[in-house]
C-alpha cells in the first residue's frame, strides 16, 4: 500500500470511530429530548447527527481524494477533502437554520419541558463523550495534515458548547423559567454559524490559492544555502497544508551549463522537500546572472 493511500486509510479510520460515537450520542439526546418534550436538547440531538453525517460526508471525501494523479487531475485529487470541508460548513449552517426557526417557533408558541435528574445525566455523558471525540480527532487531523478531520473536530467542538447551552436551559426550566430552553435553541444555532463561517474562511483561502508557505526568508535560505546559487525572487506558495506548490526563480552564474543548472534545481527541489514536509511538488525556474 503506497503513503498516500495509508495516510488516507488513518484518516478513514478516525472517521469511523467518530462516527459510531456521534450516532450514540445524537440517539441518546433526540429520544429523551423527545420524551422530555426538550426543544434545546432535540436541537442539540439534531445538531449531533449532522456531526455524524459530516462523518459520512467525509469519509466520501476521503475516498475520492485518495485516487492517484490521471490525465484529467495531474495534480491529483486532494481539493476534493477541501471541497467536502467546505460541504460540512454548508450543513452546518442549514442546521443552525433549522435550529433557529424551531427556538423562535417555541417562543410563539411556548411548551413546558419535563425536566429530571435523567435529563441532566444524558447531557453529561454525551458531553463527555463529545469532549473526547473533539480531542481525539483534532489531535489526529493536525497529525495526518487532513482537513476533513480539523474541520469536523471544530463541527464537535460547536457541539461541546451547544450542550454547555442545553445544561444551562435545563437549570433554567427547573428554576421555573422555561422560556430560557428555546432561547438557549437559538444561542445553540447561533454557536454553530460561528463554527460554520470558521470552516468557510479556512477552506475558501486553499481553494482560492492563498499563501501557503508564509515563511518566504525560510525558503530564501534554504535555495541560497545551495554552491552556484546567486539569488532568488518571485516565491509563490499555495496549495493544501499536506500539498503545497512551490515556485521559486533561482539566479545563477550565466556561464553555468544547462546540465549543472538542471542538477542544481533538482538539489534544490529535494532540499525545499525536505526542510517544508508540506511540499509536494517544486518548480524552479533557471535565470543568468552576471559575475
Amino acid at each position: 500500500m503506497s503513503k498516500v493511500r495509508s495516510h488516507y486509510h488513518q484518516v478513514i479510520d478516525v472517521l469511523a470511530i467518530v462516527l459510531v460515537l456521534n450516532i450514540l450520542v445524537a440517539a441518546a439526546k433526540i429520544v429523551y429530548g423527545l420524551i422530555a418534550r426538550s426543544s434545546s436538547m432535540t436541537a442539540d440531538g439534531f445538531h449531533s447527527l449532522s456531526d455524524g453525517t459530516s462523518n459520512i460526508v467525509g469519509i466520501v471525501g476521503i475516498a475520492i481524494a485518495m485516487r492517484p494523479r490521471d490525465k484529467d487531475h495531474p495534480y491529483g485529487h486532494k481539493k476534493y477533502e477541501t471541497l467536502c470541508a467546505l460541504g460540512i460548513a454548508g450543513m452546518l449552517f442549514f442546521v443552525a437554520f433549522n435550529l433557529a426557526k424551531e427556538g423562535i417557533g417555541r417562543m410563539i408558541a411556548p411548551v413546558m419541558p419535563q425536566i429530571d435528574e435523567t435529563s441532566f445525566i444524558v447531557m453529561l455523558v454525551t458531553l463527555l463523550v463529545n469532549v473526547f471525540v473533539m480531542t481525539y480527532e483534532r489531535r489526529r487531523g493536525i497529525m495526518l495534515r487532513s482537513d476533513v478531520l480539523v474541520a469536523d473536530a471544530m463541527h464537535t467542538k460547536a457541539d461541546i458548547m451547544t450542550s454547555f447551552s442545553v445544561i444551562v436551559a435545563l437549570l433554567g426550566v427547573k428554576m421555573g423559567f422555561p422560556i430560557l430552553d428555546p432561547i438557549a435553541t437559538i444561542v445553540i444555532s447561533a454557536f454553530i454559524v460561528h463554527t460554520a463561517i470558521g470552516i468557510v474562511r479556512q477552506e475558501a483561502g486553499i481553494l482560492c490559492d492563498e499563501v501557503a508557505i508564509t515563511d518566504v526568508e525560510g525558503v530564501e535560505g534554504v535555495i541560497r544555502s545551495f554552491d552556484g546559487v546567486r539569488g532568488c525572487h518571485g516565491i509563490r506558495s499555495r496549495g493544501r497544508p499536506d500539498d503545497v506548490h512551490l515556485d521559486v526563480h533561482v539566479q545563477v552564474d550565466g556561464t553555468m551549463s544547462l546540465q549543472e543548472a538542471h542538477l542544481l534545481s533538482h538539489r534544490i527541489e529535494a532540499g525545499l522537500k525536505g526542510s517544508f514536509p508540506g511540499i509536494t511538488d517544486v518548480l524552479v525556474h533557471i535565470e543568468p546572472r552576471g559575475q
